[in-house]
């Protein structure tokens, strides 16, 4: 097992990471000293994957949004693991046929009017990279909620590719805070937001690898650099009619 606190071992001390760098010429790689990942399957191979650790502690610290009819993408596990009892129908969405457990087949970026106003919650986790319309996706966001719903979104700024869904639909692109600020405002509204970002350098290289969040110390992943936006999660409300 990688063990990525020795990226900080210096002999027999351990070096103080806010104050202390390897001088030039003494950073100490280790298994990281490869030019292919340690796992091409995000880390699922090895525990949790780092992106998931983030995306799950937010949706737990807004499991009460989940209710009422939800949708989710792709499947219903978030739906069922935060949503619990305040769910009170469950849809799973997919851009085509294919799918069998999913209920509503639809292209999130393009006009749908029999479902504008349908949901109470959509859960959209590390989706909106694979549609190139993405603004226009946000936008869809919106109009399918119901007045007071409630759109828990995730997006990575920092990830690999994923070579499965850039063959089939495409994956496109990487956000940063300020992008997903652009283009929720456009759709809810400044006032409707709640946008913040997750991850640091050590957070991220783990990530890239496929090194797991079990193999990191918490703390580790919960010092949040800004400089280096690994996710960004998005809680975006439709507003009421005043």
């Amino acid at each position: 097992m990688v063990n990525v606190r020795e990226w900080y071992r210096s002999g027999r001390r351990w070096l103080i990471r806010a104050t202390r760098r390897p001088a030039v010429g003494a950073v100490r790689l280790g298994d990281l000293a490869r030019r292919s990942p340690i796992s091409r399957d995000w880390g699922f191979d090895r525990g949790r994957p780092v992106d998931r650790f983030y995306i799950e502690r937010f949706l737990a610290a807004h499991a009460a949004d989940i209710r009422g009819r939800v949708l989710e993408v792709s499947n219903d596990e978030y739906t069922r693991q935060f949503g619990a009892t305040q769910v009170t129908h469950s849809d799973i969405l997919h851009p085509f046929e294919g799918n069998p457990r999913a209920t509503v087949i639809a292209d999130l970026a393009r006009p749908e009017p029999r479902l504008e106003q349908q949901f109470d919650c959509i859960i959209c986790t590390q989706t909106l990279q694979f549609i190139y319309a993405a603004r226009e996706a946000v936008q869809q966001l919106h109009d399918w909620l119901t007045p007071g719903g409630v759109a828990l979104v995730t997006v990575p700024g920092i990830s690999q590719i994923s070579r499965e869904d850039m063959q089939l639909t495409g994956d496109y692109w990487r956000f940063t805070s300020s992008a997903v600020q652009r283009m929720f405002a456009g759709a809810f509204g400044e006032g409707a937001l709640e946008i913040a970002s997750s991850g640091n350098v050590l957070a991220s290289i783990a990530f890239l690898h496929g090194i797991a969040a079990e193999e990191l110390e918490e703390a580790d992943l919960l010092d949040a650099d800004p400089q280096f936006q690994l996710i960004t999660t998005v809680r975006a409300v439709r507003r009421r009619p005043s």
